[in-house]
């Protein structure tokens, strides 16, 4: 926690930024704690993705710029020091510091990390996310469930939506049935309720799948992370609306090294993570929609629009599978998945 003193230097820290930035030179930050701590910070990303640049680096110069040096961080590419799916244990054991990440990973580990990914339908815009997590106290418990790892959950980040790429028309739930769909965590649940069949295909792979026919259709985030997969080139239809308005990814810490910053330090951290989140989505929602209008207008593909029965039984399906999530895990996705209920219901969507 923040005490009296730290809280002072943190506004002494903010004032001179404002300052610099009002005068018309942007000195170097000052270093608000005494030496310098170095972070490795790993992602799932490779870095030929346009946003392992412009999401994931931005985000690791941000907090080494906004500290002042006092805690750098060196990002580092999927598969760069572990295997991503090794990434939680890593971090917990200390072997990697930290990572910029997807929760889907840990799912059948962390049941709640299902939550913090974001299940369809549960959200359409970014202040609706962000009301569940920080307003409604469902990060909180998320937190509690990580710390039991021995790892300091820091907060969502928004990917924007989870968008479909497909080769078959999908417009009503009886065009689900038999679609063979590249799909991962709670969203490959409801596609098997719809009468689909999920495939587990590693990003590397994922072209080729769609290419020769192993699976018919995929998500990667949104429109335009699909994009940097060139998923484009591979698929007939974008499939519309998104089935959720924000995916989101993490961004996890080793609690030894978490505890061993500064509390001023901390504080900027978590500033800097929900910051990114809202850059993130304004991101990606404006390159998904300059995508989607080149995909029509020079690939010749089309957008595919759901109808609302389809909605409405996806909508359905997926409250179905939190409550599964939550029987596997009363404990903490018990209770998230209690909040999600709740706030679907303020939504008017249950």
């Amino acid at each position: 926690m923040t005490n009296k003193t730290s809280k002072t230097s943190r506004r002494g820290f903010l004032s001179a930024s404002a300052a610099a930035i009002a005068g018309g030179t942007l000195a170097a930050p000052p270093a608000i704690a005494s030496g310098t701590v170095t972070w490795q910070m790993q992602t799932h990303w490779p870095t030929g993705n346009w946003y392992y640049e412009d999401v994931f680096v931005k985000f690791c110069n941000r907090v080494t710029e906004a500290t002042g040096g006092a805690l750098t961080l060196k990002p580092v590419q999927n598969d760069g020091l572990v295997r991503t799916g090794e990434v939680l244990d890593a971090v917990r054991r200390g072997l990697l510091e930290s990572a910029f990440i997807y929760p889907a990973y840990w799912i059948g580990r962390l049941p709640v990390a299902g939550h913090l990914n974001g299940f369809i339908g549960t959200w359409d815009k970014h202040e609706e996310m962000a009301a569940f997590m920080y307003e409604m106290g469902a990060l909180d418990v998320i937190r509690a469930a990580y710390a039991e790892q021995g790892v300091y959950q820091a907060g969502p980040v928004s990917y924007s939506g989870l968008t479909l790429y497909s080769n078959r028309a999908l417009r009503s739930a009886s065009d689900f049935a038999g679609w063979k769909v590249r799909s991962t965590g709670p969203a490959a649940a409801v596609f098997s309720k719809m009468g689909a069949t999920p495939v587990s295909i590693p990003g590397g792979e994922l072209y080729q799948g769609l290419q020769t026919g192993v699976v018919d259709g995929a998500h990667w985030g949104s429109t335009a992370t699909g994009w940097g997969m060139n998923l484009q080139e591979v698929n007939k239809y974008i499939i519309r609306p998104d089935l959720l308005g924000h995916m989101n990814g993490e961004v996890i810490v080793g609690l030894d090294k978490w505890n061993a910053i500064g509390s001023d330090v901390q504080a900027i951290f978590n500033e800097i993570v929900r910051a990114t989140s809202a850059d993130a989505s304004a991101h990606f929602l404006n390159r998904d929609l300059h995508y989607m209008k080149q995909f029509v207008e020079e690939v010749g593909g089309e957008l595919c629009w759901l109808d609302e029965d389809a909605i409405a039984q996806l909508r359905r399906h997926s409250l179905e599978v939190v409550d599964e999530y939550s029987a596997k895990d009363p404990t903490y996705c018990g209770k998230v998945g209690a909040m999600l209920h709740e706030f679907q219901t303020l939504r008017g969507m249950a």
